[in-house]
């Protein structure tokens, strides 16, 4: 492209128009431009933000891998567990015991997720240690039945630190009556937010000592849990182990253990990037219009260029110049206006709550105090190419028409 078509492209989109309706036109393009860009990106960012909440409290209870054996139930663990340490990216392991239950006080019951665990062990696969109300994870001692119930489940039987439970668990025993449901006492040693619904309204923690008694398992335990230090390969770390431990082992990692509700909000995520990119689209072709009307207005112009021994196409690259030039200002401004809005939302939405008189989301729905936010460099710059992509495109049309001009046509009334 010639210094000549730079030259006199820049100076087309500086210098004010006979008609100021263009140039009215040509501001709105660019501000449409610039708000879908910014509503891209400050969307997007949020979305990825309440992704990354929702994956840490998940990760706070269940674990990054875990490895189970035939019918739930694995002899061998001490093994298993040392055989995963000895992957790299293994932080630390954890055996639990998962069993359903149903919990009983004074004729209310609830259906409850009973995890043997060891507490020694848990803090490192889980972050739930610092997740407690009342009492600590520490309280589970072997041989006294303690138990940790979420806040929810807590809630809905009425009962608190130092309170009786019983656990009723479906391994019955045979007596001359026929088959009974097994009964133990335990007693509330702490409460626990997960700030997770699912999980504060059945979760219910054990010694797995107590756990392996209850429920006899003797010394085997449901599996072991891991902590791995990148949770991105997961994946191909369970692809690891499963070579290493053998085919008898099951393998599952976090991913696909709430995959579709990690599926769920992809979508939405693709969907919402689809949508407000016909806003940009819309606000792109909207340059169509004013180049059109720039042609027009320029054709005596136009044509003294074609005299002078302008080519079609020098004359088609002036304009494509100003149009994506004007495509280029509407994107600038509206990554840096997105990017603006996203890093400070946590200041702006509480100013237009404030304003407004009403919570936008309410913490006791949402467990959210703030409208969380991550701004990932890759939506950044795929938003800001695709936007400069559409204006370009934008400008190919007009540009041609102006490129095909008559000089003698376009001359005779001047």
């Amino acid at each position: 492209m010639n210094r000549f078509e730079w030259l006199v492209g820049l100076r087309y989109t500086r210098a004010k128009r006979r008609n100021g309706f263009i140039s009215f036109i040509s501001l709105v393009s660019m501000i449409g431009i610039a708000l879908g860009v910014a509503a891209l990106i400050v969307v997007l960012s949020v979305m990825n933000g309440f992704q990354r909440e929702i994956r840490a409290r998940i990760l706070g209870v269940t674990s990054h891998l875990q490895v189970t054996g035939i019918d739930n139930r694995l002899s061998d663990w001490e093994q298993v567990a040392s055989a995963m340490k000895q992957h790299p990216q293994v932080l630390a392991t954890a055996p639990y015991v998962d069993a359903q239950g149903l919990l009983s006080v004074e004729g209310s019951v609830r259906g409850a997720m009973i995890r043997g665990i060891d507490p020694a062990k848990e803090t490192g696969v889980a972050d739930i240690a610092g997740k407690f109300t009342a009492g600590s994870l520490d309280a589970l001692k072997a041989g006294e039945f303690g138990i940790v119930l979420g806040r929810e489940m807590a809630r809905n039987l009425g009962v608190g630190p130092g309170d009786k439970v019983t656990l009723i668990t479906p391994m019955g025993q045979i007596t001359p009556a026929g088959m009974l449901p097994r009964l133990k006492s335990f007693h509330v040693v702490g409460i626990v937010r997960l700030d997770m619904y699912e999980y504060d309204s059945t979760l219910a923690l054990i010694q797995i000592n107590d756990a392996q008694r209850l429920f006899r398992m003797d010394q085997a335990v449901s599996g072991v849990r891991a902590k791995v230090r990148d949770v991105f390969l997961a994946p191909q770390i369970r692809l690891d182990l499963t070579r290493q431990l053998g085919m008898e082992r099951f393998v599952v990692d976090w991913s696909q253990q709430h995959a579709s509700y990690f599926r769920a909000v992809q979508i939405e995520k693709r969907m919402m990037f689809i949508i407000l990119t016909l806003i940009v689209a819309v606000a792109a072709f909207n340059l169509v219009s004013t180049l059109v009307m720039a042609v027009t207005d320029k054709q005596a112009d136009i044509a003294i260029l074609r005299t002078l021994g302008a080519a079609p196409a020098s004359i088609m690259k002036i304009f494509m110049i100003q149009g994506a030039l004007a495509g280029f200002i509407g994107t600038l401004g509206g990554v840096v206006g997105g990017l603006t809005i996203a890093w400070n939302i946590d200041v702006i939405v509480p100013a237009i709550e404030r304003m407004l008189g009403s919570r936008i989301l309410s913490p006791e729905v949402y467990f959210l105090s703030d409208l969380p936010s991550e701004v990932l460099a890759s939506d950044v710059i795929t938003i800001a190419v695709i936007s400069l992509i559409l204006a370009l495109l934008a400008t190919l049309y007009p540009s041609w028409r102006a490129s095909r001009t008559n000089p003698v046509e376009a001359l005779r009334y001047e």
